[in-house]
């Protein structure tokens, strides 16, 4: 099965252009869906706990994500001990999960690909661009959170210009620019360089 990942730098529209692809028939693992449901099984929690401290869960036993983040965004240590934690979970996963599917081939959506050396498991990879200032408005709007706390997210993720540099297709996401089209046209693309002799 042929595994293309799909990444981009936060709110630069990754979630709408995985829907254009599951509207053509494709297959779409979404990794941060996949690596939410870890955070209800035992014992990753105790891990995450192990890692991170007790204080990071509820009076009742789950998660805090919001503790989570905050100890982690700011302590880049943190942050890759947690990604190596959840990362080589979410892969078995995602490779057990390609190989069940019927299809020319699987896309996988994760905003680290490169910065986890994701892409040397994948085929392809497709950056989705949108520039900084655009998405600060969209997440501002969207997750109601300070351009501080966004800021510092973001210096988490290698920039949307290196991503859309490493990778072997580029989506532009900004209104007037049809991201049906795109997708129809890096589908194409995709199912030639593919195709059996």
């Amino acid at each position: 099965m042929r595994r293309i990942g799909l990444t981009g730098g936060i709110g630069c529209g990754k979630t709408t252009v995985v829907r254009e692809f599951e509207k053509i028939g494709i297959p779409c693992f979404v990794a941060d869906t996949r690596a939410a449901a870890y955070y209800q099984e035992a014992d990753f929690i105790h891990e995450v706990c192990t890692l991170l401290g007790d204080d990071i869960l509820n009076a009742d036993g789950t998660v805090n994500k919001k503790r989570i983040a905050d100890k982690v965004f700011g302590d880049r240590e943190a942050l890759a001990a947690l990604n190596g934690l959840v990362h080589p979970r979410v892969m078995q996963e995602f490779a057990q999960w390609a190989e069940a599917q019927q299809a020319p081939y699987v896309i996988m959506e994760s905003a680290i690909i490169f910065e986890y050396g994701l892409q040397e498991s994948l085929d392809k990879v497709i950056a989705v661009y949108l520039d900084k200032e655009e998405r600060m408005l969209r997440l501002e709007q969207r997750d109601h959170v300070s351009r501080e706390a966004l800021e510092m997210r973001m210096r988490n993720q290698l920039s949307a210009e290196e991503k859309m540099d490493r990778a072997d297709f580029v989506i532009l996401n900004y209104e007037g620019n049809p991201r049906q089209r795109q997708v129809m046209e890096i589908d194409l693309q995709i199912r030639k360089e593919f195709r059996k002799p």
